[in-house]
């Protein structure tokens, strides 16, 4: 029975229970594991019976939001298994999983609360991704560019951490922050080498670009045509770069 006392048809089930999953998602997205279901069922224009019908509980339904996501991470770290350069595949892809994950609330608990036993993505999936996780840990090591000493454990543990902190940069990671600071940190902290990332010491403004040969921030020009690099130096090494490309 549906909330007015009338048995919905199947296309109306699915079409509800489509509504539901769509303002769950964008919920959770914005607020996380915190959302009240009421809110949930107020942005798909349907009753809390609705809701309950579809999925028994909160957490049901927050799982139905996010299993897709960490699937896809999954799948992503599986394609890259036999990809040359095991190191540098290693660091993207944490790189590419924090900068996907920060602006999503939802994925940021889901992996928080997998990781400290509180929650269960759903059966087998986070362990799919712990696994596949594992394989292009154990192949930078192999490689001799992660530490020997680091195990799933304390990659999971990092990862979380890194997005907590990558949501405290002031900003959220927008333009008042230096997006990726966390994680260039969290990166090093895994190399084996001694040498550092070089930090962003502040953020790249809207509009604004990068220098082409040193990747340093420039700022946006008002008028005119954008400047490509950050100063005569800069430039003086792209002209030769491209002398010698000419002469090849």
């Amino acid at each position: 029975m549906t909330d007015g006392g009338v048995t919905p048809s199947r296309a109306d089930a699915r079409r509800n229970r489509a509504l539901v999953l769509q303002a769950a998602r964008f919920a959770f997205e914005e607020q996380g594991l915190g959302v009240p279901l009421g809110e949930i069922a107020r942005r798909a224009g349907v009753g809390a019976g609705t809701v309950y019908r579809h999925f028994p509980s909160k957490e049901a339904l927050f799982r139905a939001t996010i299993v897709d996501r960490i699937e896809l991470f999954t799948d992503t770290a599986r394609d890259l298994a036999e990809v040359a350069d095991p190191g540098a595949v290693f660091f993207r892809y944490l790189s590419s999983v924090v900068r996907l994950a920060v602006r999503n609330k939802a994925l940021c608990d889901a992996l928080e609360a997998a990781g400290a036993g509180r929650f269960e993505l759903s059966p087998g999936v986070g362990q799919e991704f712990d696994d596949a996780l594992e394989v292009l840990l154990r192949r930078a090591q192999e490689a001799g560019v992660v530490r020997q000493d680091v195990g799933i454990a304390d990659l999971r543990a990092l990862l979380v951490g890194c997005l907590s902190m990558e949501r405290a940069v002031p900003g959220g990671g927008s333009e008042g922050g230096a997006p990726g600071r966390m994680t260039a940190l969290m990166c090093d902290a895994l190399r084996t080498e001694r040498a550092v990332t070089e930090l962003d010491s502040e953020p790249v403004k809207r509009n604004a670009s990068r220098c082409g040969v040193c990747g340093a921030a420039i700022a946006a020009a008002r008028t005119g045509r954008p400047a490509r690099y950050c100063g005569g130096a800069c430039r003086q090494k792209a002209h030769r770069a491209r002398e010698r490309t000419r002469q090849t």
